[in-house]
């Protein structure tokens, strides 16, 4: 397992814990023998030797947008599935099963942020070519990628032109989220200062927006104002953007709209068409042979105990 969410693991006794109990997990899966790592020297050094089972944890919540990553500091979805796919191809003689999520995609849709959205689309692009060079050396495998839902209703080209401007969003360097947490410490700390730093840094230097108006700094210095979660903040800085990119976004939750359905490799014919969601879980499971249904059973019958958990969000997610 690769990817972030630390603070899940470690007890509430940890600077860096999200949970409302002293469960250590981290140091339980090490008792138990699970490989762990937490920084990028630790993920550079693995092998396709490297020993299982292994869990990755690179960021106390959400990973990084591709368009905030330090390649110092996390690996990317790509290189996370790469390595994934190196190590499970050696030692899984008789197969395997993996899941890779574009989460952030997903993120970037509730913010209704056009350009942290497109980055990590394209990330997301770059693994499922990976994923496909390794299906075509390994004929026997199957990839299914598609998602559980849409985020923000996005629309290229809005009224009263047919067009959209997509070069607008090239230049910009940061996400809204990570603009709107520099902004809400800038408020505490310096109060003055923040219309100044939207007019004069992140506006030219971090959106590429050299013309923006009076009204579009006041319209987003007005909304730190009771903004938990920096919700309004970072879709008002999103719809900044995609005003001047002539991109439209109808929600900031999820939309009922069909997602794409795409199949390569052994008996992908079989993953085409229209599909409704649950069709395609029974279709894994005719393709896999398995029969969850049991085992389902079993464990709805085991007891367990919820400890308490207190979730100290790092990311606002609808």
């Amino acid at each position: 397992m690769l990817g972030g969410g630390l603070c899940h693991f470690l007890p509430q006794s940890h600077a860096q814990s999200c949970r409302g109990d002293d469960t250590d997990v981290w140091l339980a899966a090490q008792r138990s023998g699970f490989s762990t790592l937490t920084n990028r020297r630790e993920f550079d050094a693995l092998s396709a030797s490297s020993r299982l089972p292994l869990m990755g944890l690179f960021a106390p919540s959400h990973m990084a947008y591709e368009i905030d990553r330090n390649p110092s500091d996390q690996p990317s979805l790509a290189e996370m599935t790469q390595r994934a796919l190196d190590i499970l191809g050696k030692q899984s003689p008789d197969g395997f099963f993996l899941m890779v999520e574009g989460a952030r995609i997903d993120m970037a849709g509730h913010d209704n942020d056009p350009a942290a959205h497109l980055r990590d689309i394209i990330e997301y692009w770059r693994t499922v070519n990976i994923v496909r060079q390794f299906v075509v050396t390994h004929p026997d495998t199957l990839v299914v990628s598609t998602s559980d839902h849409e985020t923000g209703g996005l629309t290229l080209g809005i009224n009263p032109e047919y067009l959209w401007r997509p070069e607008l969003l090239k230049p910009i360097t940061k996400s809204a989220e990570s603009l709107c947490a520099h902004l809400h410490k800038l408020r505490k700390s310096q109060p003055s200062d923040v219309s100044e730093f939207i007019s004069n840094t992140m506006l030219p230097e971090y959106l590429g927006i050299h013309n923006a108006t009076d009204n579009e700094v006041e319209e987003i210095a007005q909304v730190l104002d009771n903004d938990k979660g920096h919700k309004r903040c970072k879709r008002t800085i999103g719809n900044v953007v995609s005003r001047r990119a002539h991109i439209g976004w109808s929600t900031g939750g999820h939309t009922g709209t069909d997602v794409g359905l795409y199949a390569f490799g052994h008996r992908a014919d079989e993953f085409r068409g229209c599909m409704e969601n649950t069709q395609l879980g029974r279709r894994l499971m005719q393709y896999l042979d398995v029969n969850p249904v049991e085992i389902t059973k079993q464990l709805a019958d085991i007891p367990t105990k919820q400890h308490a958990f207190v979730y100290r969000p790092h990311h606002d997610h609808d």
